[in-house]
């Protein structure tokens, strides 16, 4: 399929269902307004109507593409600009025949400068994810979590010249906490399915092995991801009115399958 035409048509939506388990405490951003005297430095992102907190689709997206993208780094995709007294080298993923163009995108600017509007550029969408009914309910029983949901960490910066210690405050989600995760793939007439479907396996086998959020260098960030299962819908179906059917084309990597006690 990987030389047939990719034309503007979709024929199907596969579904990647699973988990993402925080193995260690976990710190997205949020806004610091509203926060009282007395609480973190640097708050998680919650959804403002329940106060829980979530993982930004964004964010498990970026990630994702990040990494990807500087496994599959080459010359052919290097840039030359002017950076100071001499010529550097970026890369950049631009050219929409590239897998990784082909799942994540690129920017609404790409698209005009370089006349794209035909053609499909973006298959991935990334679902925020919230926590698990029994997660959320573990944390806001608990009586040992410093703020709802969650934990506060406290770290001490120290002054190299005058060794002076600042401490400062980092609210995490505890280790433990499970938050269901959701993909859709759009396939488009033409596209290889298995090939967008295996990268995307690759950018979360790589994000389980690095880190998801902030201060992942200093501890925080290490997640466990289950896929749980594949469904699809193709026209048919969507005609029809039917409900999604299992997919069965690609096989899940094992290190992202189901464990005992892996996301519980």
């Amino acid at each position: 399929m990987e030389n047939q035409m990719i034309t503007g048509k979709l024929v199907k939506k596969i579904q990647v269902q699973g988990f993402i388990k925080a193995l260690t405490g976990l710190h997205i951003g949020g806004s610091n307004l509203g926060m009282s005297i007395g609480g973190a430095d640097a708050t998680v992102v919650r959804n403002p109507l329940t106060n829980e907190p979530y993982i930004p689709g964004s964010s498990l997206k970026g990630k994702m593409r990040a990494l990807l993208e500087r496994v599959h780094v080459g010359e052919q995709y290097a840039e030359t600009f002017s950076e100071g007294f001499g010529e550097a080298k970026r890369f950049v993923f631009k050219d929409i025949r590239h897998p990784i163009v082909q799942l994540f995108g690129t920017t609404p600017e790409e698209v005009r400068k370089r006349n794209l509007a035909d053609q499909p550029v973006g298959r991935l969408i990334v679902r925020d994810c919230l926590l698990t009914r029994k997660s959320a309910q573990r944390l806001f029983g608990s009586k040992t979590t410093d703020m709802p949901y969650t934990e506060v960490k406290t770290e001490v910066a120290i002054d190299r010249v005058t060794s002076a210690a600042v401490p400062r405050q980092l609210e995490r989600v505890p280790a433990g906490a499970v938050f269901r995760m959701e993909h859709i793939i759009n396939v488009y007439e033409g596209d290889d399915e298995s090939r967008l479907l295996n990268l995307l396996f690759e950018g979360l086998l790589l994000l389980q092995n690095d880190y998801l959020g902030g201060k992942g260098s200093r501890g925080s960030g290490q997640v466990r991801i289950v896929v749980g299962r594949l469904r699809y819908k193709d026209r048919s179906i969507y005609e029809k009115g039917g409900d999604w059917q299992l997919y069965e084309s690609v096989t899940i990597p094992q290190e992202l399958q189901v464990r005992s006690r892996s996301v519980s």
